[in-house]
């Protein structure tokens, strides 16, 4: 019983620097990666989201109002292949899409910068609408 106890003693402290080390946060290597992350990209649940003049008009035409805009921005999903990811961070647009309430398949380009996100248009992928937005 004697050989046991410095293995014993051995392993309750192993066990005591895991608890420290995952209650201290020492062990979350990414954790200010992720803070990084979250800071560049789409931001989700931006403080403010703008409208552009060209944006509005779309939205007007197309019977799409901002609860709709704001739930594509929520829940849509990233086109890649539609979006303008190159330069600067408050230059990039993205093209996210989805199906509104209403059933409108939407596509709509968000350019975000900082806390904010700029609606640049609102595109209806279903419905080819009259619109007359050409001087905005």
């Amino acid at each position: 019983m004697k050989k046991a106890t410095p293995y014993l003693l051995l392993f309750i402290l192993v066990i005591v620097a895991i608890v420290i080390r995952n209650c201290t946060g020492k062990n979350n290597i990414s954790s200010n990666k992720e803070v990084t992350i979250k800071q560049r990209g789409l931001n989700r649940n931006p403080a403010n989201i703008n409208y552009t003049k060209h944006a509005l008009c779309r939205m007007d035409c197309r019977k799409i109002d901002k609860r709709e805009v704001e739930y594509i921005l929520k829940n849509g999903k990233i086109n890649y292949n539609k979006s303008d990811l190159k330069g600067a961070d408050c230059n990039k647009k993205y093209a996210v899409e989805g199906i509104s309430q209403d059933n409108q398949k939407l596509r709509i380009i968000f350019a975000p910068c900082n806390n904010e996100v700029t609606v640049v248009t609102c595109i209806d992928l279903n419905t080819d609408w009259e619109c007359n937005c050409e001087g905005d």
